[in-house]
Protein backbone atom coordinates (compact mmCIF):
# COMPACT_ATOMS: atom_id res chain seq x y z
CA UNK A 1 0.00 0.00 0.00
CA UNK A 2 1.04 3.81 -0.52
CA UNK A 3 0.15 6.31 2.43
CA UNK A 4 -0.79 9.76 1.30
CA UNK A 5 -1.85 12.33 3.44
CA UNK A 6 -5.53 13.45 3.25
CA UNK A 7 -7.68 15.99 4.24
CA UNK A 8 -11.16 13.89 6.14
CA UNK A 9 -14.71 14.44 7.80
CA UNK A 10 -14.84 11.98 10.04
CA UNK A 11 -19.16 12.77 10.16
CA UNK A 12 -21.59 14.55 8.63
CA UNK A 13 -20.86 17.63 10.31
CA UNK A 14 -17.18 17.38 9.65
CA UNK A 15 -14.62 19.38 10.69
CA UNK A 16 -12.36 18.47 8.15
CA UNK A 17 -8.75 16.48 10.28
CA UNK A 18 -5.57 15.94 8.52
CA UNK A 19 -5.37 11.64 8.28
CA UNK A 20 -3.78 9.60 6.36
CA UNK A 21 -5.39 6.99 3.46
CA UNK A 22 -3.74 4.28 2.13
CA UNK A 23 -3.90 3.82 -1.42
CA UNK A 24 -3.24 0.47 -3.56
CA UNK A 25 -0.22 -0.66 -4.77
CA UNK A 26 0.52 0.17 -8.55
CA UNK A 27 -1.42 -2.51 -10.47
CA UNK A 28 0.26 -3.35 -14.15
CA UNK A 29 -2.21 -0.08 -15.97
CA UNK A 30 -1.81 1.88 -12.89
CA UNK A 31 -0.60 5.20 -12.33
CA UNK A 32 0.38 7.24 -9.25
CA UNK A 33 0.15 10.64 -9.33
CA UNK A 34 1.36 13.50 -6.93
CA UNK A 35 -1.45 15.26 -6.37
CA UNK A 36 -0.83 19.66 -6.89
CA UNK A 37 -4.51 20.71 -6.62
CA UNK A 38 -7.60 20.01 -5.74
CA UNK A 39 -10.90 22.36 -6.93
CA UNK A 40 -13.63 22.36 -4.34
CA UNK A 41 -17.11 21.29 -5.43
CA UNK A 42 -20.33 21.47 -4.28
CA UNK A 43 -21.38 17.89 -5.30
CA UNK A 44 -18.37 17.24 -2.24
CA UNK A 45 -20.41 19.38 0.04
CA UNK A 46 -23.72 17.28 -0.94
CA UNK A 47 -21.74 13.94 -0.59
CA UNK A 48 -20.41 14.57 2.71
CA UNK A 49 -23.18 15.17 4.43
CA UNK A 50 -25.06 12.59 3.34
CA UNK A 51 -27.47 14.31 1.03
CA UNK A 52 -27.12 11.66 -2.20
CA UNK A 53 -27.07 8.79 0.15
CA UNK A 54 -25.35 6.57 2.92
CA UNK A 55 -21.34 7.69 3.42
CA UNK A 56 -18.87 5.66 4.81
CA UNK A 57 -16.29 7.81 7.11
CA UNK A 58 -13.70 8.60 7.14
CA UNK A 59 -14.63 10.12 3.99
CA UNK A 60 -12.25 12.19 1.40
CA UNK A 61 -13.52 14.09 -1.15
CA UNK A 62 -12.39 16.04 -4.25
CA UNK A 63 -12.59 14.79 -8.02
CA UNK A 64 -11.44 18.43 -9.57
CA UNK A 65 -7.74 16.61 -9.80
CA UNK A 66 -4.45 18.14 -11.44
CA UNK A 67 -0.75 16.27 -10.44
CA UNK A 68 2.17 15.19 -11.89
CA UNK A 69 3.17 11.50 -12.98
CA UNK A 70 5.26 9.70 -10.11
CA UNK A 71 4.92 6.42 -10.82
CA UNK A 72 3.84 4.30 -13.16
CA UNK A 73 2.51 0.23 -13.46
CA UNK A 74 5.08 -2.15 -15.88
CA UNK A 75 1.90 -2.38 -18.76
CA UNK A 76 1.02 1.56 -18.74
CA UNK A 77 1.76 3.13 -22.37
CA UNK A 78 0.27 6.48 -22.16
CA UNK A 79 1.48 8.11 -19.41
CA UNK A 80 5.30 8.31 -17.95
CA UNK A 81 7.10 9.96 -15.28
CA UNK A 82 6.68 13.81 -15.32
CA UNK A 83 3.83 14.17 -17.28
CA UNK A 84 0.92 16.65 -16.58
CA UNK A 85 -2.51 15.32 -16.01
CA UNK A 86 -5.77 15.15 -14.06
CA UNK A 87 -8.60 12.96 -12.93
CA UNK A 88 -12.08 13.96 -12.52
CA UNK A 89 -14.97 12.42 -10.88
CA UNK A 90 -14.64 8.69 -11.95
CA UNK A 91 -11.50 6.54 -11.83
CA UNK A 92 -13.24 3.36 -13.13
CA UNK A 93 -15.95 1.20 -15.52
CA UNK A 94 -16.82 -1.73 -16.27
CA UNK A 95 -15.16 -0.81 -19.83
CA UNK A 96 -17.71 -3.65 -21.20
CA UNK A 97 -21.00 -2.18 -21.89
CA UNK A 98 -22.58 -0.33 -24.88
CA UNK A 99 -21.74 2.70 -23.42
CA UNK A 100 -18.42 2.32 -22.52
CA UNK A 101 -17.74 1.16 -25.63
CA UNK A 102 -19.16 4.48 -27.03
CA UNK A 103 -16.99 6.26 -25.01
CA UNK A 104 -20.01 7.35 -22.44
CA UNK A 105 -18.30 5.69 -19.21
CA UNK A 106 -19.78 7.89 -16.88
CA UNK A 107 -23.35 6.46 -18.14
CA UNK A 108 -22.10 2.69 -17.69
CA UNK A 109 -24.54 0.67 -17.55
CA UNK A 110 -22.94 -0.96 -14.09
CA UNK A 111 -22.12 2.18 -12.49
CA UNK A 112 -19.33 3.93 -12.54
CA UNK A 113 -16.43 4.10 -10.39
CA UNK A 114 -16.54 7.58 -8.79
CA UNK A 115 -13.48 9.19 -7.50
CA UNK A 116 -14.69 9.02 -4.19
CA UNK A 117 -17.52 7.58 -2.26
CA UNK A 118 -17.63 4.13 -4.13
CA UNK A 119 -16.37 0.52 -4.46
CA UNK A 120 -13.47 -0.31 -6.55
CA UNK A 121 -12.50 -3.59 -8.54
CA UNK A 122 -10.31 -4.38 -6.14
CA UNK A 123 -12.85 -4.10 -3.24
CA UNK A 124 -11.51 -0.99 -1.83
CA UNK A 125 -13.35 2.81 -0.74
CA UNK A 126 -12.58 4.94 -3.25
CA UNK A 127 -11.06 8.27 -1.94
CA UNK A 128 -10.69 11.77 -3.55
CA UNK A 129 -8.33 14.21 -4.50
CA UNK A 130 -8.06 16.02 -0.96
CA UNK A 131 -5.28 14.07 -0.58
CA UNK A 132 -1.53 14.41 -2.00
CA UNK A 133 -1.40 10.78 -4.24
CA UNK A 134 -3.62 9.03 -5.47
CA UNK A 135 -3.56 5.86 -7.83
CA UNK A 136 -5.58 5.55 -10.97
CA UNK A 137 -5.80 3.02 -13.59
CA UNK A 138 -4.21 4.94 -17.03
CA UNK A 139 -7.40 4.60 -19.05
CA UNK A 140 -9.03 7.39 -16.38
CA UNK A 141 -6.56 9.42 -16.88
CA UNK A 142 -6.33 12.78 -19.10
CA UNK A 143 -3.42 15.09 -19.90
CA UNK A 144 -3.49 18.67 -18.98
CA UNK A 145 -2.17 20.58 -22.22
CA UNK A 146 0.54 23.07 -21.66
CA UNK A 147 -1.61 26.05 -22.29
CA UNK A 148 -3.41 25.35 -19.06
CA UNK A 149 -1.77 25.69 -15.47
CA UNK A 150 -2.13 22.94 -12.95
CA UNK A 151 -4.13 25.34 -10.31
CA UNK A 152 -6.87 26.97 -13.21
CA UNK A 153 -7.22 23.07 -14.22
CA UNK A 154 -8.33 21.34 -11.80
CA UNK A 155 -12.24 22.58 -11.77
CA UNK A 156 -12.23 21.59 -15.43
CA UNK A 157 -12.12 18.12 -14.53
CA UNK A 158 -15.28 18.34 -13.01
CA UNK A 159 -17.39 22.43 -13.66
CA UNK A 160 -15.59 22.30 -16.84
CA UNK A 161 -16.75 19.02 -18.38
CA UNK A 162 -20.47 19.20 -16.49
CA UNK A 163 -21.18 22.15 -18.79
CA UNK A 164 -18.51 21.55 -21.96
CA UNK A 165 -20.93 18.07 -22.78
CA UNK A 166 -23.96 19.25 -22.72
CA UNK A 167 -22.97 22.16 -24.99
CA UNK A 168 -21.50 20.33 -26.90
CA UNK A 169 -24.29 17.76 -26.73
CA UNK A 170 -27.17 20.10 -28.08
CA UNK A 171 -25.25 21.88 -29.97
CA UNK A 172 -24.19 25.27 -29.13
CA UNK A 173 -22.86 26.82 -31.74
CA UNK A 174 -23.19 30.45 -33.97
CA UNK A 175 -26.74 31.67 -34.66
CA UNK A 176 -28.07 29.19 -31.56
CA UNK A 177 -29.38 31.46 -28.02
CA UNK A 178 -28.36 29.54 -25.22
CA UNK A 179 -29.26 31.08 -21.35
CA UNK A 180 -27.27 29.84 -18.30
CA UNK A 181 -29.37 29.48 -15.16
CA UNK A 182 -26.98 30.55 -12.39
CA UNK A 183 -23.48 32.43 -12.33
CA UNK A 184 -21.52 30.16 -9.78
CA UNK A 185 -18.91 27.57 -10.19
CA UNK A 186 -20.21 25.90 -12.84
CA UNK A 187 -22.68 28.38 -14.40
CA UNK A 188 -19.26 30.98 -15.11
CA UNK A 189 -17.65 28.11 -17.17
CA UNK A 190 -20.71 27.87 -19.10
CA UNK A 191 -20.91 30.92 -19.88
CA UNK A 192 -17.60 30.93 -20.95
CA UNK A 193 -17.54 27.76 -22.72
CA UNK A 194 -20.68 28.51 -24.93
CA UNK A 195 -19.41 32.10 -25.76
CA UNK A 196 -15.97 30.48 -27.44
CA UNK A 197 -18.43 28.08 -28.95
CA UNK A 198 -20.11 31.22 -30.67
CA UNK A 199 -23.30 31.15 -28.98
CA UNK A 200 -25.53 33.83 -28.14
CA UNK A 201 -25.23 33.51 -23.81
CA UNK A 202 -27.38 34.95 -21.68
CA UNK A 203 -27.53 34.75 -17.68
CA UNK A 204 -30.34 34.39 -15.73
CA UNK A 205 -29.34 34.65 -12.02
CA UNK A 206 -31.42 35.68 -9.32
CA UNK A 207 -29.75 39.62 -9.02
CA UNK A 208 -28.07 41.80 -11.29
CA UNK A 209 -25.04 42.30 -8.44
CA UNK A 210 -22.88 39.70 -10.49
CA UNK A 211 -24.28 41.40 -13.84
CA UNK A 212 -20.21 43.28 -14.59
CA UNK A 213 -18.89 39.92 -14.10
CA UNK A 214 -21.51 38.14 -16.34
CA UNK A 215 -20.81 40.34 -19.69
CA UNK A 216 -17.01 40.32 -19.09
CA UNK A 217 -16.99 36.20 -18.69
CA UNK A 218 -18.77 36.17 -22.29
CA UNK A 219 -22.44 36.94 -21.38
CA UNK A 220 -24.25 38.69 -24.61
CA UNK A 221 -27.08 39.22 -21.92
CA UNK A 222 -27.96 39.37 -18.21
CA UNK A 223 -30.77 39.48 -16.47
CA UNK A 224 -32.25 39.23 -12.99
CA UNK A 225 -35.22 36.38 -12.57
CA UNK A 226 -36.22 38.11 -9.19
CA UNK A 227 -38.11 40.87 -11.74
CA UNK A 228 -41.23 39.19 -13.05
CA UNK A 229 -41.17 40.72 -16.40
CA UNK A 230 -38.00 39.07 -17.72
CA UNK A 231 -40.30 35.71 -18.15
CA UNK A 232 -42.24 38.02 -19.78
CA UNK A 233 -39.47 39.60 -22.04
CA UNK A 234 -37.88 36.50 -22.81
CA UNK A 235 -40.88 34.09 -23.36
CA UNK A 236 -40.02 31.23 -26.06
CA UNK A 237 -36.80 32.74 -26.40
CA UNK A 238 -33.78 30.03 -26.11
CA UNK A 239 -32.89 27.30 -28.14
CA UNK A 240 -30.77 25.81 -24.93
CA UNK A 241 -30.77 26.74 -20.99
CA UNK A 242 -28.04 25.16 -18.97
CA UNK A 243 -29.16 24.66 -15.38
CA UNK A 244 -26.43 24.92 -12.78
CA UNK A 245 -28.14 26.12 -10.09
CA UNK A 246 -28.45 23.43 -6.93
CA UNK A 247 -31.14 24.88 -5.35
CA UNK A 248 -34.82 24.37 -6.06
CA UNK A 249 -36.47 26.59 -8.78
CA UNK A 250 -39.56 26.97 -10.61
CA UNK A 251 -38.82 24.67 -13.41
CA UNK A 252 -41.72 25.32 -15.21
CA UNK A 253 -40.99 29.46 -15.56
CA UNK A 254 -37.85 28.26 -17.10
CA UNK A 255 -39.28 25.75 -19.63
CA UNK A 256 -41.57 28.78 -20.51
CA UNK A 257 -38.25 30.54 -22.01
CA UNK A 258 -37.61 28.18 -24.25
CA UNK A 259 -38.27 28.20 -28.40
CA UNK A 260 -40.15 25.34 -30.17
CA UNK A 261 -38.10 22.21 -29.56
CA UNK A 262 -36.20 23.83 -27.19
CA UNK A 263 -34.37 21.81 -24.11
CA UNK A 264 -33.33 22.86 -20.63
CA UNK A 265 -30.99 20.88 -19.22
CA UNK A 266 -30.42 20.55 -15.67
CA UNK A 267 -26.76 20.02 -14.53
CA UNK A 268 -26.99 21.40 -10.95
CA UNK A 269 -28.13 18.75 -9.12
CA UNK A 270 -30.59 19.96 -5.98
CA UNK A 271 -31.66 17.07 -3.05
CA UNK A 272 -34.99 17.88 -3.52
CA UNK A 273 -37.57 17.15 -6.51
CA UNK A 274 -38.10 19.66 -9.07
CA UNK A 275 -41.60 19.37 -10.23
CA UNK A 276 -42.40 19.58 -13.68
CA UNK A 277 -46.05 20.20 -15.44
CA UNK A 278 -46.27 18.23 -18.57
CA UNK A 279 -47.64 21.13 -19.91
CA UNK A 280 -44.89 23.13 -19.68
CA UNK A 281 -43.30 21.16 -22.42
CA UNK A 282 -46.32 19.94 -25.05
CA UNK A 283 -47.54 23.50 -26.24
CA UNK A 284 -43.54 23.73 -27.87
CA UNK A 285 -42.34 20.19 -27.87
CA UNK A 286 -40.00 21.38 -25.58
CA UNK A 287 -38.04 18.81 -23.80
CA UNK A 288 -36.64 18.96 -19.90
CA UNK A 289 -33.23 16.75 -19.60
CA UNK A 290 -30.09 15.99 -17.22
CA UNK A 291 -26.76 15.53 -18.31
CA UNK A 292 -23.69 14.01 -15.99
CA UNK A 293 -20.41 14.49 -16.76
CA UNK A 294 -18.51 13.69 -19.99
CA UNK A 295 -16.57 10.42 -21.21
CA UNK A 296 -12.57 10.26 -20.37
CA UNK A 297 -12.72 11.17 -24.60
CA UNK A 298 -14.61 14.18 -24.12
CA UNK A 299 -13.10 15.10 -21.22
CA UNK A 300 -9.65 15.47 -23.22
CA UNK A 301 -11.16 17.14 -25.87
CA UNK A 302 -12.47 19.76 -23.33
CA UNK A 303 -8.88 20.50 -22.00
CA UNK A 304 -7.41 20.68 -25.54
CA UNK A 305 -10.61 23.29 -26.03
CA UNK A 306 -9.62 25.29 -22.94
CA UNK A 307 -6.07 25.14 -23.97
CA UNK A 308 -6.74 26.33 -27.19
CA UNK A 309 -9.04 28.84 -26.64
CA UNK A 310 -7.28 30.19 -23.55
CA UNK A 311 -10.50 29.73 -21.23
CA UNK A 312 -9.85 28.76 -17.47
CA UNK A 313 -12.00 29.08 -14.30
CA UNK A 314 -11.56 31.85 -12.36
CA UNK A 315 -10.12 30.60 -8.97
CA UNK A 316 -9.06 31.42 -5.30
CA UNK A 317 -6.54 29.01 -4.09
CA UNK A 318 -6.43 28.58 -0.56
CA UNK A 319 -4.20 26.08 2.01
CA UNK A 320 -5.61 22.27 3.14
CA UNK A 321 -6.48 23.87 6.71
CA UNK A 322 -9.04 26.39 5.10
CA UNK A 323 -11.47 24.29 3.94
CA UNK A 324 -14.01 24.11 6.27
CA UNK A 325 -14.17 27.80 5.92
CA UNK A 326 -14.45 27.68 1.64
CA UNK A 327 -17.28 25.15 2.16
CA UNK A 328 -19.08 27.72 4.54
CA UNK A 329 -18.35 30.38 1.67
CA UNK A 330 -19.96 27.56 -0.80
CA UNK A 331 -22.63 27.37 0.97
CA UNK A 332 -23.24 31.00 1.14
CA UNK A 333 -22.39 31.52 -2.73
CA UNK A 334 -19.66 33.93 -1.81
CA UNK A 335 -16.70 32.68 -3.82
CA UNK A 336 -15.67 33.71 -7.47
CA UNK A 337 -15.81 31.31 -8.16
CA UNK A 338 -13.78 28.17 -7.76
CA UNK A 339 -11.95 27.38 -4.67
CA UNK A 340 -8.58 24.99 -5.18
CA UNK A 341 -6.84 23.63 -2.70
CA UNK A 342 -2.98 24.00 -2.93
CA UNK A 343 -2.07 20.18 -1.51
CA UNK A 344 1.61 21.34 -1.23
CA UNK A 345 0.08 22.58 2.27
CA UNK A 346 -1.53 19.63 3.33
CA UNK A 347 0.47 19.14 6.10
CA UNK A 348 0.06 22.45 7.80
CA UNK A 349 -1.73 22.62 10.89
Amino acid sequence: MINAQARAVFNQEGPFNLTTIERRELQPHDVLIEIKYAGICHSDIHSARGEWGPVQYPFVPGHEIAGIVAEVGPEVTKYAVGDRVGVGCMVDSCRECANCHKGEEQYCLHGMTGTYGSVDRYGQYTQGGYSTHIVVTEDFVVRIPDGLELDAAAPLLCAGITTYSPLRHWGAAPGNKIAVVGLGGLGHMAVKLAHAMGAEVTVLSQSLKKKEDGLKLGADHYYATSDPETFKELAASFDLIVNTVSAEIDINAYLSLLAVDGTLVNVGAPSEPLPVHVFSLIPHRRSFAGSSIGGIRETQEMLDFCAEHHIAPEIEVIAANQIDEAWARVLASDVRYRFVIDISTMGQE
